[in-house]
């Protein structure tokens, strides 16, 4: 560190500058792998020389500048310094008021470096400027090293979080985030859930004090739970594979004692011949072809060795393939028992929903079904009214004719009664239903304009009869009768249309009654529609007093504060200011929560149809798994039982071989 020192003064020296005092006593005082500059205003000639060293440094595995007020000059000069560097892990730039020039800086750091995993940017402005703080997000998508990210206090914007949103979808190690006290809001805390289920690493995201949903809080606290338990999954697969290798090793060193073992045993063997061959000159001759013969016997059994050393060696590496897919086909069971939970976990929760829900439209049904019978049987009451009236119409024309017949004289006057009498009848009928279907006038008007032509045709049949009669009076009293039969022929057929026409009436008003109905009950809806937005705008005006009447007494209480704390009555008018959009965003959310709730129930249907299928396959992918399981323990027992009969064979030839030798009567006792 000695070292270090001298060469920061002689940088200091070329520049033109004296090195600080204070950085001095830092750098003499310095502990191993760490250097804190914290609270120490380093000048422009020191972050210079601080950059130049730093470039080439090797012993520095942390690096603390925090509260060292740098100026935009300065921290490009560190920084820059800091890309070349391939062993600083952990840096703290913590209330330095970085702006664009360090946030640019700060990008191309992430870019080039290759070693920083920490970095704290706590009380910056990184976020004001948005093209700068872009370029940061840009290195940040781009680097692969980074796993904490500190970013409190830094004036983010809703756009800056999208910006970084975008940054994490590229980014594939960063794991801890900490966007504390910023002005992320709703917006920005949508596009942070919307890219976290393409970043699998993250595993804490912190939102507090954002002015962020509670609903979007929620969501990323679901997000990174999961990916939590994803990196514990992981970790504990490294564990699992560490103690794996751990076991394949102590087992290769006892197999390899256990080798050495027998090639001592081999060589004392070898030893004792030797000494028996030496004492036993004589009988050489003898015990040579012997030897020849248990060197033969030696060479197939270091063979046969090999081939079953060779042999075990493989069936270990089947039995660690087998091992490692027992723990993948594990963990895959546990994941997916833990997906099935949650799913249906979540399938109860909206079937209850779903059953609230129907229950309050079948309630809300049947109170419209009530109100609907009762239209119904006033109509149908109106209805006999009316058909009564017919009937008393119908019941006078029979009489008129009959009248008729008898007093031809008179058909004229009693005619001209009748009609009027049909008239007057038609006129009452027709104003009852114009007071019942006042909205329905455009139909009538048409029945009007039929009636009025049918009676137009019953006055030229008049006319027309009228002129007959005078024909009959004229000729003589035998056509008279020939007259009376076309008169009955032309009523009953005037009574066979008007029949006619009033079911033809009586199925438009039927009609008419069915649209009124309908159209009742849309008005009724809309009425409910009218009430619930009515309602909800009350609401949301007595929160936009409520807020109004806060920043009254927020403005008043800021009024009365002294001047040093411009910047805190700023930052509240900002936060105030978004609280007003978050409203505005509000309502118009809530009008477009409307259009989606229809398209989301079509949808649950199509979901709970998919979620059935998808949990019928993963049951079938649960079956197959548990056979393979099966399977593969079954072969692991039958190789581990091949292994031991094969030891056992070796063995047993080996003891057979030692036993049934000559040379151990020979060897002499130890």
């Amino acid at each position: 560190m000695e070292e270090f020192r001298r060469s920061y003064s002689r940088l200091c020296k070329e520049s033109g500058s004296e090195p600080q005092e204070a950085v001095l006593q830092q750098l003499h005082q310095l502990p191993r792998g760490r250097l804190d500059l914290a609270t120490q205003s380093l000048t422009v000639d020191t972050c210079r020389a601080l950059g130049k060293l730093l470039q080439n440094q090797t012993l520095l595995t942390e690096l603390v500048l925090s509260d060292c007020m740098l100026s935009e000059e300065g921290t490009t000069l560190l920084l820059q310094g800091l890309c070349a560097n391939t062993v600083i892990r952990f840096l703290d730039l913590k209330g330095n008021n970085l702006r664009a020039a360090g946030a640019e800086a700060l990008g191309k750091l992430l870019r080039q470096n290759q070693s920083i995993q920490s970095l704290t940017l706590e009380w910056n402005n990184l976020g004001t400027w948005e093209d700068a703080f872009a370029t940061f997000c840009g290195g940040l998508a781009a680097n692969s090293t980074l796993q904490q990210l500190d970013l409190r206090n830094n004036q983010i914007s809703h756009k800056g979080a999208e910006e970084l949103a975008l940054a994490l979808k590229g980014n594939a190690t960063l794991q801890q985030l900490d966007l504390r006290w910023n002005n992320v809001g709703l917006l920005g805390g949508r596009a942070l859930v919307n890219c976290l289920p393409s970043n699998r690493t993250l595993w804490r995201l912190d939102l507090a004090g954002n002015n962020v949903p509670s609903d979007v809080l929620r969501a990323v606290e679901q997000a990174m739970e999961h990916n939590q338990d994803r990196h514990t999954a992981f970790q504990e697969t490294q564990t699992r594979t560490h103690l794996l290798s751990k076991e394949v090793q102590y087992l290769q060193e006892e197999k390899s004692k256990q080798f050495l073992d027998l090639m001592e045993t081999i060589d004392k063997q070898r030893e004792e011949m030797a000494r028996s061959s030496q004492a036993s000159a004589a009988r050489v001759g003898q015990l040579q072809e012997a030897l020849k013969e248990r060197h033969s016997i030696i060479n197939a059994l270091k063979a046969k060795l090999q081939m079953t050393e060779a042999a075990l060696a493989l069936s270990e590496q089947k039995s660690q393939d087998l091992g490692e897919l027992l723990a993948t086909a594990e963990q895959e069971r546990l994941s997916l028992s833990q997906r099935e939970e949650k799913e249906r976990r979540l399938e109860q929760q909206e079937a209850a929903e779903r059953e609230s829900k129907l229950l309050r439209d079948l309630s809300a049904a049947n109170e419209k079904n009530l109100l609907l019978r009762n239209q119904v049987d006033e109509l149908e009451r109106k209805l006999k009214s009316q058909q009564e009236e017919l009937f008393l119409t119908r019941q006078e024309l029979t009489h008129t004719s009959a009248e008729l017949k008898i007093r031809v004289v008179q058909a004229e006057e009693r005619l001209d009664m009748e009609k009027r009498r049909a008239r007057q009848n038609m006129e009452d009928s027709e104003k009852l239903r114009f007071k019942e279907v006042e909205h329905m006038t455009r139909h009538l008007e048409e029945s009007e304009r039929a009636m009025q032509e049918r009676l137009q045709r019953l006055e030229a049949l008049r006319l027309s009869l009228e002129e007959e009669l005078s024909r009959v009076k004229a000729a003589a009293l035998s056509e008279r009768g020939q007259a009376e039969e076309e008169l009955i022929k032309a009523r009953n057929q005037a009574r066979l249309e008007e029949q006619q026409h009033l079911a033809h009436l009586e199925e438009k008003l039927r009609l008419l009654a069915q649209a009124r109905d309908e159209a009742q009950g849309t008005c009724i809806q809309q009425k409910q529609t009218v009430a619930e937005a009515q309602a909800r705008a009350s609401q949301l005006s007595l929160q936009v007093e409520g807020q109004r009447r806060r920043i009254e007494e927020l403005q008043q209480e800021l009024s009365n504060k002294d001047q040093e704390k411009v910047a805190e009555v700023t930052r509240v008018r900002v936060e105030l200011q978004e609280q007003m959009g978050r409203l505005r965003a509000e309502l118009t959310a809530q009008e477009t929560l409307r259009e989606k709730v229809a398209a989301l129930e079509r949808q649950l249907k199509v979901i709970a149809s998919d979620h059935r299928e998808a949990l019928l396959d993963k049951e079938s992918e649960n079956a197959s798994l548990r056979e393979k399981l099966r399977l593969k323990e079954a072969e692991i027992a039958r190789i581990r039982d091949e292994e031991a009969q094969r030891a056992s064979f070796l063995q047993n030839a080996v003891l057979a071989y030692v036993q049934g030798s000559p040379l151990r009567s020979l060897s002499p006792p130890k």
